[in-house]
């Protein structure tokens, strides 16, 4: 009931800015793509730092499981949580063949032309909610968003003129890309800035299993990022005279942690060696750079900046002692290393059906070869398929096209019989599974347009013993990395617990708040400084940040632990969570002693499902 008379609120716009008949404000949004919670301090990122000192530092923050970036952004952009969204993982399941992913019926959705087809499928708008942006530009302030591809155009992917939102990405100048603003072309030529993004260059070298990866931060496209917002977009804005609305998308940390090399197949530095210290410290730099901007234009006073990170992150392990695919050889995979693909080479095998891969056009796999991109189909025909796999990383979708229930509970008994599994949440749809809990107890059984996933997939995770576990987190993870370099999307809390801070005129100063946050929270809290009237579809909504608002109200936190039933083998899925008012921040969950921030001891303190 409180869901859904909030959602009515904001559809009337009854919840009104946080200091009515002040000064407009304007908002700038930062975001540190897998910026780990413990890794924010003076020496790595002395910026953020003096940010969260000077305003609100979130002490609780929380990322949306799956912990990906496109489920968080999408969060972030419309304060819906994924099963509203449908955005489950950065790879779904579209049931669909997607034009700008080969006809690939699972795209990795980190792209503009893809965002762009799935949009056209899904009558227009593939979220089915109004994003901050899109409400902010209707109401007559300026909007942009600028940085990471996927992510930055989310913020408002249904206007792809250009003229409106500005957007500058990976793809800015070249094919595909969405095209420039023409006031913002002109503020480039007058700052002697090209119109085209540089690449990452070095920074994009993944590397293999017997050549490291990246020892170089993104900082020249990162830094061209940075001066377009300084240089141009925030002259530009000033000059127009109107309140506005930036994001900034740093990949940095993110996607140097995934690449990094700087000891190849070996979990430790993993995501704390030299390279990614220099991705924070870059990120750091960037944020530096917007903050002298808006002094230089005078716009401190009236700016409002937010910072977050989608996720954590950990390193990642490609080690069991369980699954079939490990006994495998593979070219380019160690001998005894789960290859790309794992999760469905194993489920084929134990089901006995042929692997497709769905990204070189439904190609019928053999025993000694995985899938290109980690994804599978599942079946007698790839154009058909009993069972979709969509890999991430840290986590799994699985799909059911056909909605089997008896293969549903055949998927799960495999599934729970691997010693890298760890955790597991199924539709509702397919009735109370023992060992399982609902996908409806995480909050992705909602309003979406896309297909739902049948099973989410948790994978096993734990730390390399730093004194800060959530620093120093590793997890099995399906993804075409090596062992050593990162990952995230597990329900770690070394994953779930990203960085959350504030500043501005509508934030108290000098505070640590302890009540639980997330980013679909921050979406919620924008639209109410911003006084943005947005109509909400869905019913699964964050709620606004009273606590960390200039004379706002701090409300109470509970703590809650959700346990299923045992399966036959005595696995049970157990779900640590917190709740504010009825929304729900989750910590951890999968099987005791198998996930990280959930320990043995929390089964016997549980609540029965």
């Amino acid at each position: 009931m409180r869901r859904a008379l909030f959602s009515c609120l904001i559809g009337l716009g009854l919840l009104g800015s946080s200091d009515a008949g002040a000064q407009p404000r304007n908002v700038v949004l930062f975001v540190a793509d897998g910026l780990r919670y413990g890794m924010v301090n003076a020496a790595n990122a002395p910026t953020m730092d003096r940010l969260m000192k000077t305003g609100v530092r979130f002490t609780n923050p929380h990322s949306l499981f799956p912990t990906f970036t496109m489920p968080n952004a999408t969060a972030m952009a419309t304060g819906h949580m994924l099963g509203d969204t449908g955005q489950f993982g950065n790879t779904i399941y579209t049931a669909f063949p997607v034009p700008g992913a080969g006809n690939s019926l699972t795209p990795f959705l980190e792209s503009d032309p893809v965002l762009g087809d799935v949009d056209a499928h899904f009558a227009g708008n593939y979220l089915n909610e109004e994003t901050i942006l899109r409400a902010a530009h209707a109401k007559g302030l300026s909007t942009a968003s600028i940085g990471k591809l996927g992510p930055s155009l989310v913020f408002d992917h249904t206007a792809r003129s250009g003229q409106e939102t500005i957007l500058i990405d990976d793809s800015t100048g070249r094919p595909g890309g969405v095209p420039l603003n023409d006031d913002l072309r002109a503020r480039l030529d007058a700052a002697g800035l090209p119109a085209q993004t540089p690449a990452r260059g070095a920074n994009g070298q993944a590397g293999t299993s017997t050549t490291p990866g990246t020892v170089t931060a993104n900082v020249e496209q990162q830094g061209y990022f940075a001066a377009v917002a300084a240089r141009a977009v925030l002259p530009l804005f000033k000059a127009r005279g109107a309140p506005f609305v930036l994001v900034f998308w740093s990949r940095d940390p993110d996607g140097t942690q995934h690449n990094q090399g700087d000891r190849l197949g070996q979990l430790v530095p993993g995501i704390n060696g030299p390279t990614s210290l220099a991705a924070i410290r870059n990120a750091d730099t960037n944020l530096a750079a917007l903050l002298a901007a808006l002094a230089e234009q005078g716009l401190a006073d009236t700016t409002d900046v937010v910072l977050t990170s989608d996720h954590g992150f950990s390193t990642i392990s490609k080690e069991s002692a369980t699954a079939y695919s490990a006994t495998r050889s593979y070219k380019g995979v160690p001998g005894h290393q789960l290859p790309p693909g794992f999760l469905a080479i194993d489920l084929a095998h134990d089901l006995g059906l042929d692997l497709f891969d769905p990204d070189a056009a439904g190609a019928k796999l053999g025993p000694d070869s995985f899938p290109s991109r980690a994804n599978g189909l599942i079946g007698t025909d790839p154009a058909k398929p009993d069972v979709v796999v969509a890999a991430n990383g840290g986590s799994d979708l699985v799909y059911l096209p056909g909605g089997d229930a008896a293969l549903a509970r055949r998927v799960v008994a495999a599934l729970s019989r691997q010693d890298y599994v760890s955790g597991l949440f199924v539709s509702a749809a397919l009735g109370a599974i023992p060992g399982t809990l609902p996908l409806s107890s995480i909050a992705l059984d909602g309003s979406a347009l896309t297909p739902m996933p049948a099973i989410v997939v948790n994978f096993r995770s734990f730390s390399t013993g730093c004194a800060d576990p959530t620093t120093c987190g590793v997890e099995v993870s399906d993804t075409v990395l090596q062992q050593g370099q990162g990952m995230h999307g597990s329900f770690s809390r070394a994953d779930t617990r990203n960085v959350m801070g504030a500043m501005g005129p509508s934030f108290r100063t000098a505070r640590e708040s302890a009540v639980p946050a997330s980013n679909a929270d921050f979406g919620r809290t924008i639209a109410r400084i911003l006084d943005l009237t947005i109509p909400a579809k869905g019913t699964l909504v964050g709620r606004v940040l009273t606590e960390a608002l200039a004379n706002g109200a701090t409300p109470n936190a509970e703590a809650h632990v959700l346990r299923s039933e045992p399966d036959a083998t005595g696995q049970v899925t157990v779900l640590r969570y917190q709740t504010v008012d009825g929304t729900r921040y989750f910590d951890a969950a999968g099987y005791p002693g198998r996930t990280l921030g959930l320990s043995e001891a929390t089964q016997a303190a549980a609540e029965p499902r």
